[in-house]
């Protein structure tokens, strides 16, 4: 028999860079900033050894980019009930928004430029 789960919360499984993993549970309207605050407040037993100094320079990856501080669970339209896989890092700043869509242009251009040859 399965347990049943809370439709009003998001289960997050978050994973350090060492691969140790941690199960969390928060509101939909918690944001990046609330869940790093969180999870610093409640550093898990086995993860000494990744302890950081403070939470703002722990960052949430989700589908393979940085999740801004005010950006809510809810935003990321994420499964209520369902357990959500995101990546935790200790980092001190983030990349500009539109950074990672620079670089892609400008591949892009390379290799335009690259197939006229």
């Amino acid at each position: 028999m399965t347990s049943q789960r809370d439709p009003d919360t998001v289960n997050l499984r978050l994973i350090l860079v060492s691969g140790k993993t941690q199960d969390f549970t928060f509101s939909p309207n918690d944001s990046a900033t609330d869940i790093a605050r969180h999870v610093f407040d409640n550093w898990p037993v086995g993860w000494e050894e990744e302890q950081v100094s403070s939470p703002s320079i722990l960052r949430l990856i989700f589908q393979g980019r940085f999740l801004h501080g005010n950006v809510t669970l809810g935003a990321l339209k994420l499964p209520p009930g369902r357990t959500t896989v995101m990546h935790l890092v200790a980092r001190e700043t983030l990349p500009e928004p539109n950074s990672h869509g620079q670089r892609n242009r400008e591949k892009t251009t390379e290799s335009s430029c690259c197939l006229l040859l």
